[in-house]
């Protein structure tokens, strides 16, 4: 199973020019070692390019992708990093979802699907990231 990132999922419904191509073929390598799955802060990010929740719903199906909670441990742990981060000085503009989606990951041990990895590397060390070469 793997853990998709909202980027990868956007590069997709944008049909983004420098990105779109990379995701597809990093969900169809990782649809062939398993399951893929995003959690409902992915799926809420996602959302805002969607009128209707059945357009999304659709998307989602047809590319085999299915939603999965986010367990306790993964929601103390994102609590625990945000905190870690901002007493180091970092800003509050939009990092809480990538820790609730980084720490999913973390927690449950799936790998992550995605293009940013500065953040999940620096607060996620052990994570196995699927991400473009640097």
């Amino acid at each position: 199973m793997t853990l998709i990132d909202t980027n990868v999922l956007l590069d997709l419904v944008t049909d983004d020019p420098v990105w779109a191509d990379w995701s597809i073929r990093q969900l169809d390598a990782a649809a062939i070692k398993g399951p893929l799955t995003i959690n409902s802060v992915v799926y809420a990010e996602v959302s805002v390019r969607f009128e209707r929740i059945e357009d999304l719903d659709e998307v989602l199906e047809d590319a085999g992708i299915t939603l999965a909670d986010i367990p306790r441990s993964a929601l103390f742990l994102a609590g625990k990093v945000f905190r870690r981060y901002r007493a180091a000085g970092g800003s509050r503009n939009g990092v809480l979802p990538d820790f609730f989606i980084g720490a999913h990951a973390a927690v449950t041990g799936l790998p992550l699907l995605t293009r940013d990895i500065q953040r999940y590397r620096s607060y996620f060390p052990s994570l196995t990231l699927i991400a473009p070469q640097t």
